[in-house]
Parts: structure tokens; sequence; C-alpha cells
């Protein structure tokens, strides 16, 4: 049997980027590229581990075992199938792939999203036969690409997509760094269950598993212990495909809207179901997020309060609190900051949460780390029982400071994660950056829990050296003038100017 040669994650990732450079300039929105590319990449991958399993089995037994594959593949529905339909390509590429799901409906049922493979005003036959094509050229088997290098080169797509359309991609993507400093400080052991109430492409949970790995612990005692749910259908399917990639086959990811209709209950208990992990980067200050249905919550989610219309920050916590194990249960949510200090309904929620003794720490990260928003966020770290030691009080983390700039995004960098996680993990004053406050100092405060009230950075710390300082000055007093320049011999040309 020939072995196709081995694949790296850099060639990978430069391949399957070009698949995407395919589709620049035609009529598939930009912000639509991963609803095409990403279920391609998945389908030649099942094609291709499914030939290397067919050839394996029939060199070694003389014939094929259909029980002993990992996917079922049915008869007429393989890639090769598909790459050789001479016409309408994308009927028989839809046709295909729902076959496939319906064949193996315990793992890839709807996993393929809903793209709009048939219509050719969208993606015409030449256009889909030039992506079967590219796509064609790679082995994506298990014997060239592990499931590490191709998940690695899937996050990677994923990341990419969000890149070219930045402005929507914080509906579906957060910075793997941000995703890192929340695992890390959650701490996940092996066989605890993980949920993610707004799960997107499945990030987190992602991150759980390789924190584990990378303390050396099994990432196969995770499997049926990571829960997910997501409101976008494609985006849903996008993660469980990013799970599978990545050699998990055995978790539960459900489309729904998790405010209105949370998928995850205990019919023991008659409440929601309980995890020892909950994270999330739920879309932030959702407005008409699902108001009525909490005036009469069955799960009584609003025991802190009922949040106003206007925003759902509150509203995603409490679900979270509700959905933590009764002891070893804890979370971490991003908000954005303003959820520390408004007031109104969500000053009294802020109060009873603090009274209840769940918060533990808050940190402020800088601003311009996410997708489509330039504000600043923070985290809020929970638990159901806080260690003794640090009962009645919150430990207020100022990491305004922890980025690397970049041109259009700031950047938490892993030296970054690392400072905030040992402040963190050490739970004690740091000048100028952290600081251990008491509940009831926070009741002084009105129970705002807004970061400059017990946390200053060091005055003039971010002015520059005067050399430095005067240079940026000339610097932008030139392009001024350049601006000036520029608009003065256009209005010259428009005959505005004498």
């Amino acid at each position: 049997m020939n072995q196709p040669s081995p694949i790296s994650l850099a060639q990978l990732e430069s391949y399957l980027w070009e698949a995407a450079n395919i589709l620049r300039g035609s009529p598939v929105d930009r912000t639509d590229w991963k609803s095409y590319i990403l279920p391609l990449l998945f389908f030649k991958r099942i094609c291709d581990v499914w030939d290397e399993e067919y050839a394996e089995m029939v060199e070694t037994y003389g014939e094929d075992f259909e029980d002993e594959h990992r996917f079922q593949v049915p008869r007429g529905c393989h890639w090769n199938d598909v790459r050789e339909t001479p016409i309408n390509v994308g009927t028989a590429l839809n046709n295909a792939l729902r076959c496939i799901e319906s064949a193996n409906q315990e793992h890839l049922y709807g996993v393929f999203g809903d793209a709009q493979w048939t219509n050719k005003d969208r993606l015409p036959d030449p256009l889909l036969k030039d992506l079967l094509e590219h796509f064609s050229a790679l082995h994506l088997g298990n014997r060239p690409v592990t499931s590490d290098i191709i998940g690695d080169a899937y996050e990677y797509l994923i990341k990419q997509f969000a890149d070219a359309t930045n402005n929507k991609a914080g509906e579906f993507y957060t910075p793997r760094s941000v995703v890192r400093l929340m695992v890390d400080i959650l701490d996940p052991q092996e066989g605890e269950t993980i949920y993610d109430p707004a799960c997107g492409t499945g990030g987190m949970l992602l991150g759980a598993v390789a924190h584990v790995q990378e303390a050396g612990g099994d990432p196969r005692t995770f499997f049926g212990k990571l829960y997910g749910q997501e409101k976008n259908l494609t985006t849903a399917s996008v993660a469980r495909m990013n799970l599978l990639l990545h050699g998990i086959e055995d978790f539960a990811i459900e489309r729904g809207d998790t405010l209105r209709n949370p998928i995850f209950t205990d019919p023991s208990t008659g409440g929601l179901a309980a995890f020892d992990c909950v994270i999330a980067n739920p879309p932030f200050s959702l407005k008409e997020w699902g108001r009525e249905v909490w005036e009469s919550d069955p799960w009584g989610r609003a025991f802190a309060g009922l949040p106003t219309d206007s925003s759902g920050d509150f509203a995603w916590v409490q679900h979270m609190i509700r959905s933590m194990a009764r002891v070893t249960g804890r979370m971490a949510v991003v908000l954005p900051q303003g959820a520390l200090f408004r007031g109104g309904v969500e000053g009294h929620i802020r109060q009873k949460l603090l009274e209840m003794d769940l918060l533990e720490a808050v940190i402020g990260l800088a601003p311009n780390l996410f997708y489509g928003t330039g504000l600043a966020a923070c985290v809020l770290i929970l638990r159901q029982r806080k260690e003794p030691t640090r009962a009645g009080q919150v430990l207020i983390v100022d990491a305004s400071a922890m980025y690397r700039k970049g041109r259009a995004q700031n950047y938490l960098d892993p030296e970054h994660v690392a400072t905030i996680l040992g402040w963190v993990t050490a739970f004690a004053d740091v000048k100028d950056r952290a600081r251990v406050v008491t509940v009831e100092e926070i009741a002084e405060e009105d129970w705002t829990l807004n970061i400059s009230r017990y946390v200053l950075p060091p005055i003039g710390e971010d002015i520059p050296p005067l050399a430095e300082a005067i240079a940026d000055f000339k610097v932008a007093l030139e392009r001024v003038r350049e601006a000036e320049d520029n608009l003065r011999r256009i209005m010259q040309e428009g005959g505005w100017l004498a």
C-alpha cells in the first residue's frame, strides 16, 4: 500500500487558506466563506479516512467490514462521486452530505450546516469544481495528517475567517489567549464535566481538553463530558466539526437559544443540569434576550434579579450559576466592563451575588482584544464554594496594561496570560495591579465593581519618555501637513479654491 507523504501543519494551513482565496471575488460573501470551506474540509477528511480503513481491511482480511468504519459513507456519496459529477455539482454535493449525516445520526446529524450548495447564482458549477479539485490534491487521511494537525489547521481557518470578518467574528470566535486564561484559572481536571452555554465554534471546550492534556492527563476522560449550546446553526455545526477533527467523538453540542430554551436539564431534580466547570463568552449586552420567558422561568434563574430587556449580561451570569455543580462548580465568564458598574437592576444583582459570596475574582482586560468591539472586557470568576481563606473577599485585577498592540487589534500574549494567572492564583495584593477587597468594602462603594475604585495604575505609567513623545509628535505633525496639502490640491483641482 502506497504511503502518502506526511503533511506539516504549516503546509496544511497554507493550502487550506488557498481554498478560501478561490472564493475571493466570487458571489459568496466573505462572511459566509466558513459555511462552505469548513464542511468541504470535513467531508474530504471523512472520505479519506474511510478509504484508508477500507484498504487496510481488504489487505488484512480480504474484504471490507462496514461496521468497522469510524463513519459510514453510503454508496454514491463519496468525495470522488461528487468530484466526478459533470453538472449540478451543488445538488450532488448537498445530497452526499445529507446522506452521510443520515447514515451517522449519532455523531454527524446536521454537522454540515445549511450552506446553499444548490444556489448556482452564488456557487456556480465551475467555482465549486475548482474548490473540489483544490481539496482533491491533498490526502487528508490519518496517515499523512493526524487529528492534532488537522484539528489545529481547522482552528487556524476559523481564526482566519474571524480576521477576514472582524465585525461579525465576535459572534462565534473568542481569541485563544483569552480562552487559555479562563481555562487555566478554572483548572479542569480529568473526568470533570465542562459546559459552555454560548459555545460558538467550541474553542472553550477544546481549551479544557488541551489544559488537561498539557498537564499530562488523558483527554479521553472528557469523552461524554463536554457540553455546549449555540443558537446559530452554522456556528453550532462548525463547533461539532471542530471537536470531531480534534479526535473527540463523544460530546453534546446542541443548537438552541440558551436563555429562552436551555437544552441541558436534569429530570431527576427538575432543574438545570449541573457541571463542574462552566465557561462562556456570551454576546455582549444582548438586547431582547428573553426577559418575557424569565418572568416565569421554570428553572429559577432570576434568583438574584430579573435583568432589563436592554442587556442580557446578568441573565447569562445567572444561568451559568444555576448550571454549576453544588460542590465543585466554578465558572468563568467574559462580560463588557459596563456590567461591573451599571446601576438599577444590575446593581441589585451584583449586590446579591456578592452577599451570597459567589464572586471570587474580577479581571479587567485591555481594550480591543475581541473581534467586532474595541470595548474593554472583563472576566468574572465565581465558585460555589470558595476556599475558607478567601471567604468574604474578592480579588480585583487591573490587567489593562497586559497586551501587545497590533495594527487593528490588541493581543494577549502567553507571557501576559502567565502573569495574570499568577496574580489570580496567588490571590494577594500586587502593587498597582491587584487588590484583595472585602465584601464590606464593596458595599461601602455602593456595590460597584468598577476596577478603578479599587486599583489605580501608577501615575504617568503610560506617558512615554520625552524624546519618544517628541518624535511621535513630529510624525503626527508631518501627517497633518500632508493631509492639508492633499486637501488643498483636491480643492484647487475641483475649482473650490483659487
